[in-house]
């Protein structure tokens, strides 16, 4: 006997019409990925020279001017950086990359068992490829750098550009509680750009002195490394002890396991001390939802989007939790009614 209550689904027009849209905007966001890195990028240098621009403003300087002086400041010692940290770098990792192959080759792990030569040829040279292949886009792609910079320098003089645009699409109230959770989103986000900084720094001198210690060949080149490699959360300072071990174990094994030592209590230092003084207002991801962003960024933006992952996850987490608490407080305000 059929069953007479039969359930039947109905879709209407308006979900549909939803569902489409919502799927055009995905394909639209996806066609104009760049911009959007471009805009990410953008807030948040604005969310970090904000401060120091208002500090200039403070001595009568015009926010224009004050503008171009931190960016002036800023490029000038990125410069003079790269004018004198370069030129030793790029020489001690040509020497690297070349040799690397025999380190491989003479790592000896016991029962004449051998790292193949086969696997950097493989496996790294894919991957030093890809590296210099970003750096070389990076730069090549003139059109990305320069929409960045213009975006940050418009976003600083224009103070309160996010306020007045809300001001133009939502009533008073709203505008104003969207454009508090933006602020509040401007100041996750400085804190975890200085807050970066000031890891990658003091990661790569410690790794240096570290290295310099026990007597590693590529010290520095390493150690740039293990700093550059800091932005990425929980994978960046396991990757970057693989270099170190390969070619201080090619010498002995005792040597290799010293330098994996020498990573794993720069690592402790780092977690127990570093990160929850130095990034104690931008930290707090679950280490699941850390790695979670990380895989999704690099699948939908490669090497850029695996850099962005952790800001725009911060973003998004503030903006949720905000939305959350004005929504707690509007209901709190009806219920006292």
């Amino acid at each position: 006997m059929k069953d007479e209550h039969v359930h039947k689904i109905e879709i209407s027009a308006k979900t549909i019409v939803f569902v489409v849209v919502f799927l055009i905007l995905l394909q639209a966001v996806w066609v104009v990925r760049e911009l959007l890195f471009s805009f990410v990028i953008a807030f948040i240098i604005m969310s970090a020279f904000n401060p120091v621009v208002t500090w200039f403003e403070r001595w009568r300087i015009p926010r224009v001017v004050s503008t171009l002086i931190v960016f002036a400041l800023t490029i000038s010692g990125i410069v003079f950086l790269f004018a004198w940290l370069l030129p030793p770098v790029v020489k001690e990792t040509t020497v690297l990359f070349k040799n690397f192959p025999n380190y491989l080759k003479d790592i000896n792990l016991g029962n004449d068992v051998k790292l193949s030569e086969n696997l950097f040829s493989q496996y790294g040279s894919s991957v030093t490829t890809g590296a210099f292949d970003f750096v070389k886009s990076t730069f090549s792609n003139i059109i990305f750098l320069i929409s960045t910079i213009f975006f940050s320098f418009y976003f600083l003089i224009e103070e309160h550009v996010i306020r007045r645009l809300l001001m133009k699409f939502f009533d008073k109230k709203n505008a104003g509680a969207i454009a508090e959770i933006f602020d509040k989103a401007e100041l996750r986000m400085r804190a975890w750009l200085w807050g970066q900084l000031i890891l990658m720094l003091a990661i790569g001198l410690v790794t240096y002195i570290g290295l310099t210690v026990l007597g590693v060949r590529y010290a520095l080149p390493l150690a740039v490394f293990a700093g550059l490699l800091e932005i990425v959360p929980i994978l960046g300072p396991t990757i970057s002890a693989v270099p170190a071990f390969i070619v201080t174990a090619s010498q002995n094994m005792f040597s290799g396991l010293s330098v994996v030592a020498l990573y794993f209590v720069i690592q402790q230092i780092e977690n127990q001390i570093l990160v929850p003084v130095v990034m104690r207002r931008a930290v707090g991801l679950n280490p699941i939802v850390t790695l979670t962003a990380l895989i999704i960024g690099g699948k939908l933006g490669g090497i850029l989007g695996l850099l962005l992952a952790i800001p725009i996850t911060l973003c998004v987490e503030t903006v949720i939790n905000e939305m959350a608490n004005l929504r707690l407080r509007e209901d709190n305000e009806m219920a006292a009614k």
